[in-house]
């Protein structure tokens, strides 16, 4: 009988045992787990941590790029309004040195605004960054991990715009107009809608005018006024659409057009040199 209990208290320990197995087993997985989860939750802050750092960093750097360029720009009005002043016997040379001032302008602007398009990329980085650490697992929010599930965007046919319209600009300042031209004209088919379409446009027509066809260049001048009134560049296309109808012999067509220009924005760089073409075709611009 003895025998019997013992056998039967046996068993019973052993059933017991053998529930208790499976649940110590999920228990130390659960901890496992756990684990895991804080170990990744801490690499995550401490990459947040870099991350803020080398933004304040890259941020001061261009904070000083734009002080530089803004120092720049500002050179290069003052020696733009000498030389607009300045009228003789050399008035061709003037134009030519203008319009190499006018370029170097041009490239300014250009750096103003991809200085101010890599600030605004820093922003949306950082901000990335920290939805990274907010959506991070143990933060109860239950989102995935960014990128999680997300098929990647197709390949555009074009390159990006700023590096094709970089590219073109780089090509029109060393003087590679046909490749120049082509490259503008791209970007007007795959980006005419972006801010800088207006500028495209202008740079087209300026090519044709530095290469003597002034008709096209008129025309082309003409879908900047028409296409893009309120763009950085229509003071300067009627200004050089001025000067084009001058050199066609159109006279009468090119005092119009300068006489416009000085109008429709009397405080420009491009109102002073009209004037200065104005009085050295000894036309009375009425300025005192």
């Amino acid at each position: 009988m003895l025998r019997q209990k013992n056998l039967a208290l046996f068993l019973s320990v052993g059933l017991l045992l053998a529930a208790g197995t499976p649940a110590f087993a999920v228990s130390k997985e659960i901890i496992q787990l756990q684990t895991q989860v804080q170990t990744l939750s801490d690499q995550v802050s401490r990459l947040q941590q870099s991350i803020d750092e080398r933004m304040g960093v890259m941020r001061n750097l261009v904070e000083q790029s734009a002080d530089s360029v803004n120092k720049m720009s500002a050179t290069v009005n003052d020696l733009q309004q000498k030389l607009s002043t300045q009228s003789g016997e050399n008035g061709q040379k003037l134009d030519q040195v203008s319009s190499q001032v006018q370029s170097l302008h041009d490239s300014v602007d250009e750096l103003k605004s991809r200085l101010a398009k890599v600030s605004k990329q820093l922003d949306d980085l950082q901000n990335n960054g920290q939805n990274l650490l907010a959506g991070q697992p143990g933060q109860g929010t239950g989102s995935p991990l960014p990128g999680a599930g997300a098929t990647a965007p197709p390949a555009s046919a074009a390159p990006p715009p700023d590096v094709l319209y970089n590219n073109a600009l780089r090509d029109y300042n060393a003087g590679k107009y046909d490749l120049s031209s082509q490259e503008f004209n791209d970007y007007l088919k795959y980006y005419g809608t972006t801010d800088l379409a207006g500028n495209a446009q202008f740079y087209l027509a300026d090519i044709e005018y530095r290469q003597g066809n002034f008709d096209a260049a008129v025309k082309d001048y003409d879908k900047v006024l028409e296409q893009y009134p309120s763009g950085q560049k229509a003071a300067a296309a009627q200004l050089k659409k001025g000067y084009a109808l001058l050199e066609l012999g159109e006279r009468d067509a090119g005092v119009r057009e300068l006489n416009s220009l000085i109008k429709r924005y009397p405080r420009s760089i491009e109102a002073s040199q009209a004037r200065d073409r104005l009085r050295r075709l000894g036309v009375n611009t009425g300025q005192r």
